[in-house]
């Protein structure tokens, strides 16, 4: 049996998030509705001798899109040799082409069945985008109104579009700015349907590493790019910690734009900071959308990636060899 690290990227639109959901009642153990599900179909096509089940390193919800994510899997090839890793790529992605899925698998490495995906993770950074309407159009009363706002479709689902005249990027910064460090985010934390006592039992702190609220661009085509440029100003918020709890970031992006609309002050955020619970979360703030959140990047150390050297290997058996001797 051998271990491989699967470095992959995904649109998250078509996809019920990337855990495979399993229906016990009729015994149905396949998921072709999830990112797990799909690749663990596609890999059948190497006809290991196991049935592939992915370990994955970070679980993201419906509609969330990876950059890159990564997973693991173990397979045993019949012949009992590795596979060749280029292989495992390009029989994936051949077999996600062929299906029309918005999945694409960047690389896969040989690594020691000490890496873990998730526990050997030493960082995860994710990218929210967001679209504000300038000031001089969100003041425009024909124009406010989200369904007669310009809006280019290359962007849909892509980005979170705000329009508030109100909205201060510079308040937005401030308030994020107050999330790094350690902390008790259970205030930031929803609870999972059907698992009531998840906030109970599940510890909350946690600690982000690094928030930067950036100038970012449009991913529009050259026939839209200028208008786009003409009504909005493009942000990149990159979060950067090596864990975080269920909907966390989506929770904090929507309270950082409630102050910048001006539904709620610093306080408010300070209070939900600083007294972590549900029930210190405003009513007037909404969750940002799932559609505007991008995994960037899972990092690990390499030295977890690679394999004892030879030597190492030898002086390791000489070890054992004495200690069996005594």
């Amino acid at each position: 049996m051998n271990r491989y690290l699967i470095n992959l990227s995904y649109i998250g639109t078509r996809f019920r998030g990337i855990q495979r959901k399993i229906d016990k009642t009729v015994g149905q153990f396949k998921d072709p509705h999830t990112v797990q599900g799909v690749i663990e179909e596609a890999l059948l096509k190497l006809r290991p001798v196991n049935e592939p089940l992915l370990k994955l390193s970070s679980r993201t919800d419906t509609g969330v899109h990876a950059l890159h994510n990564t997973v693991h899997v173990d397979l045993q090839r019949p012949n009992g040799k590795p596979y060749d890793t280029h292989r495992i790529t390009t029989t994936l992605n051949r077999a996600f082409e062929k299906d029309a899925q918005s999945l694409r698998i960047l690389s896969t490495v040989h690594v020691p069945h000490t890496f873990h995906a998730r526990l050997c993770a030493k960082s995860r950074t994710y990218l929210y985008r967001v679209a504000v309407l300038k000031r001089k159009y969100a003041c425009d009363s024909t124009r406010q109104h989200p369904h007669a706002r310009f809006i280019p479709i290359e962007e849909h689902d892509r980005c979170y579009f705000l329009g508030h005249p109100r909205f201060d990027i510079v308040t937005f910064a401030t308030v994020a700015k107050m999330f790094e460090g350690m902390h008790d985010f259970r205030t930031f934390m929803a609870v999972a349907k059907g698992n009531p006592r998840q906030q109970e039992a599940m510890h909350s702190l946690r600690r982000i590493d690094q928030i930067t609220v950036e100038r970012g661009q449009n991913m529009t085509a050259v026939f839209n790019r200028e208008q786009t440029e003409q009504f909005y100003d493009f942000w990149d918020v990159r979060i950067r910690g090596r864990s975080f709890l269920y909907r966390q970031v989506r929770r904090m992006v929507g309270a950082w734009v409630a102050a910048a609309e001006g539904r709620i002050d610093e306080r408010d955020i300070y209070r939900m900071l600083t007294v972590p619970s549900q029930n210190s979360w405003c009513s007037n703030v909404f969750v940002a959308p799932a559609y505007a959140l991008y995994l960037c990047h899972v990092e690990y150390d390499p030295n977890d990636l690679n394999f004892p050297s030879a030597e190492h290997e030898s002086d390791h058996e000489q070890l054992s060899g004495t200690i069996a001797q005594s």
